[in-house]
């Protein structure tokens, strides 16, 4: 078993000779060692102090377990690509949502509660390509709807503001704040809850005035958000799966 420091990965041997990725996470509450399978992949949780050697053995204790779960997720559980024509389920906001198709004499999406309407014109010579661009606007959209809201809420509070705003989706951060003040948010972030989406806008905010990671900077960002560390749990737990998502839907490798 291959211990990966730098990233926080384990690499679990399989009988086929295949390698399985588990994410490992020390935190400071946890009382046992811990195994969870989710579409976003496969994570241990262990107390504070734990030897490396009990962790890789805890992994090889229940390594068959493991790889049957996540080929039940590889089979059964993989979201569809998106096609035109064909509904899908994918997450809003945290919340189920489905994608029908209409024809209509130009492109536009319709939002109604817990459904996006694609409206293209009849033997669109680029149907999906033109689907993937109004998605990706409207997402966009979203999340700036979000944060706009929250930043007249907490700029104040802080007595800073950011100098601008960029949304795009990156490949493993969630936000960022550069040199020049302006925050940068993942788009991704429109489909998680929005308390999820609040936390990260909260926690580059307080970077205005934190650069750092330091004790001072978590106790500014629990000063405005108490439960901050439920939100960066779910994107630990979920964040791979609406990357994912993100991708099927704006085709994330060429934006």
């Amino acid at each position: 078993m291959n211990l990966e420091s730098e990233n926080s990965y384990l690499e679990l041997p399989t009988p086929a000779g295949k390698l399985i990725r588990v994410q490992r996470l020390c935190h400071p509450r946890a009382r046992r060692m811990r195994l969870t399978v989710t579409s976003g992949g496969a994570r241990v949780t262990y107390p504070v102090g734990t030897h490396p050697a009990s962790i890789a053995a805890f992994l090889r204790q229940h390594g068959e377990w493991l790889e049957r779960k996540l080929g039940e997720l590889k089979l059964g559980d993989r979201p569809a690509p998106l096609k035109p024509g064909v509904s899908t389920l994918f997450p809003l906001h945290g919340e189920a949502t489905r994608i029908s198709w209409r024809e209509g004499p130009y492109p536009r999406i319709e939002h109604t509660q817990h459904r996006l309407t694609v409206i293209l014109p009849k033997a669109h010579r680029r149907a999906q390509d033109a689907a993937r661009g109004m998605l990706g606007s409207w997402l966009d959209a979203q999340l700036r709807k979000d944060v706009s809201r929250w930043l007249g809420r907490y700029c104040p509070l802080l007595g800073l503001a950011p100098s601008g705003l960029r949304v795009r989706p990156l490949k493993s951060l969630w936000g960022s704040l550069d040199t020049r003040d302006r925050v940068t948010l993942d788009l991704a972030l429109v489909l998680a809850p929005p308390a999820v989406l609040k936390y990260v806008l909260v926690h580059e905010l307080c970077h205005l005035r934190v650069r750092s990671h330091s004790p001072r900077f978590w106790k500014l960002v629990e000063s405005f958000l108490p439960n901050w560390r439920a939100q960066r749990d779910w994107l630990r737990t979920n964040g791979q799966s609406i990357k994912s998502e993100l991708d099927r839907l704006v085709n994330v490798s060429a934006v």
